[in-house]
């Protein structure tokens, strides 16, 4: 629907003037915003990294204005820790506990084909070597992640196991994909995959009942 606004030459009383027709000014729907700016930013973060990601950048595949990115999340760190809170949460939901170190490597896997452009996981492994990023990883990470896979073991020292777990799985996709460490690099998806879930497995294994208990 358009609207017709008019405007008068300088001293005319009537009738003298210009007129043209505009578009209504949309209003902005906030949640939409946000979600634009969340879903752009996962997609660069897991791109680039952190600190080759600006909020420019952000802003422009958002298709919002920048001012808008500083508005909802403050600072870049900030919309980082969001958008990683955000994802793993949704990531988290998606997977069974038994199933999560599995999904965790194979996207830290994806990495080297260039398709993990939509994971979490990809995010984290290109923004370590930031400082302020490093902070947003280790209280995510020291946080939903380690909880999850410490429900896996049984043991008095879960949370060191799941830590290591953490620990071994990143480091594959540093060795990998940022060094290219041969035969590591070469290696295929199924064949790691196979070797570290058996490993994972023993590492987290439950305590078997005892014979008092049957």
């Amino acid at each position: 629907m358009l609207y017709r606004r008019c405007s008068r030459f300088p001293g005319s009383v009537s009738g003298g003037g210009l007129c043209e027709d505009r578009q209504p000014r949309r209003r902005r729907d906030p949640a939409a915003t946000r979600t634009a700016l969340l879903r752009a930013a996962a997609e660069l973060f897991a791109e680039r990294g952190f600190d080759q990601t600006t909020v420019r950048d952000v802003a422009a595949r958002a298709e919002v204005n920048q001012a808008l990115l500083f508005r909802y999340f403050g600072s870049k760190q900030e919309l980082f820790a969001e958008v990683l809170s955000h994802n793993s949460e949704a990531l988290l939901d998606s997977v069974a506990t038994q199933e999560l170190p599995r999904r965790i490597l194979e996207n830290v896997l994806a990495d080297r084909a260039g398709s993990g452009a939509e994971h979490t996981i990809v995010a984290m492994l290109r923004s370590f070597s930031d400082e302020r990023a490093a902070r947003v990883l280790r209280d995510e990470l020291g946080g939903s992640y380690v909880e999850r896979l410490a429900r896996l073991s049984d043991s008095a020292d879960a949370d060191l196991r799941a830590d290591l777990v953490l620990a071994w799985l990143f480091g594959i996709g540093m060795m990998r994909s940022v060094l290219g460490k041969e035969p590591l690099a070469e290696a295929s998806d199924e064949v790691i995959v196979g070797y570290v879930t058996r490993a994972v497995s023993f590492l987290l294994e439950k305590s078997a009942p005892s014979e008092e208990e049957d």
